[in-house]
């Protein structure tokens, strides 16, 4: 789990304005994170628009950025969805050479209990050939693994850690109290890893560090070595950036943010589309 400590960056997935994958900008993404100091890549989270994006698609991207990184970072590629057979058939096809482990959201739309949700990710454990990171995202997926269920999946042998968003602290401390110290928990909330860090956790996966891998990449090393007070210093000052990006969206806002940077265009795939004026007008102010 040493690989996955630290900050690892949700890459997004630059667009060209017809719509098609932005190979030059993805380099210039994975090149400026890998040079900014992130610990680990994920491709083809949520923040990377997966739902829109085809399987051979995904395949080309992955590609691209194990090219680039040239085995610098270890990778973390998205395999997650709400038909379990369906991403056990992914698993036993997919091309994983070169990748170090796979995120798997909860699923998604189909509201299973908690026993579903254990049996999900039993199925994946039995089939994956990596280790594998499980995603607690309420927000995104309509229902939430508790902390019982989360340490029950814990236990399962190719399960490695979670990355949780439910944005609960009491979730959150019922499982660092619990868990076995081989099973890692991770931040999925930018906002709240600098007090998670606090508590146990062992870094995030993180929106922001796509635009700033430098600054908080070391507001988490910081806080991982105990030195709190410089680390609030940083979270201070990207605090009203991480709020504006996230206030109409995502990838939406943080899309912008590069784009304003020049490290991509501000394109999408439907029914993901640029931010509105206002949640612009708060990223103008806050950038760095």
């Amino acid at each position: 789990m040493n690989k996955f400590k630290g900050m690892g960056v949700a890459m997004v997935t630059p667009f060209k304005e017809d719509g098609s994958l932005d190979k030059g900008s993805l380099v210039k993404l994975s090149r400026h994170l890998i040079d900014g100091g992130a610990d680990y890549l994920v491709v083809m989270g949520t923040t990377g628009e997966n739902p829109s994006i085809s399987i051979s698609e995904q395949a080309e991207v992955l590609a691209t950025i194990q090219e680039e990184n040239n085995g610098n970072k270890p990778i973390v590629f998205g395999i997650g969805g709400n038909n379990t057979a369906a991403v056990v058939e992914r698993l036993s096809t997919t091309n994983l050479d070169g990748v170090d482990g796979i995120l798997s959201v909860s699923p998604y739309y189909n509201k299973p209990n908690q026993e579903g949700i254990f049996r999900h990710y039993k199925a994946i454990s039995d089939h994956s050939p990596l280790p594998v990171i499980m995603y607690n995202v309420p927000g995104r997926t309509g229902s939430t693994v508790s902390a019982e269920t989360t340490l029950r999946i814990s236990e399962l042998p190719s399960i490695v850690a979670t990355k949780e968003a439910s944005g609960s602290f009491e979730i959150v401390m019922e499982i660092l109290r619990n868990k076995a110290d081989d099973f890692s928990v991770v931040s999925g909330d930018d906002n709240l890893t600098l007090p998670y860090i606090s508590i146990g956790m062992e870094g995030v996966i993180s929106v922001i560090g796509n635009a700033y891998p430098k600054e908080y990449g070391k507001m988490v090393q910081l806080a991982l070595n105990g030195k709190f007070e410089e680390a609030r210093k940083i979270h201070e000052q990207l605090l009203p950036m991480i709020s504006s990006i996230f206030m109409d969206g995502n990838p939406g806002g943080v899309k912008y943010l590069l784009s304003k940077m020049g490290i991509c265009e501000n394109y999408f795939r439907l029914p993901v589309c640029q931010v509105n004026v206002q949640t612009q007008e708060a990223i103008d102010r806050a950038f760095l």
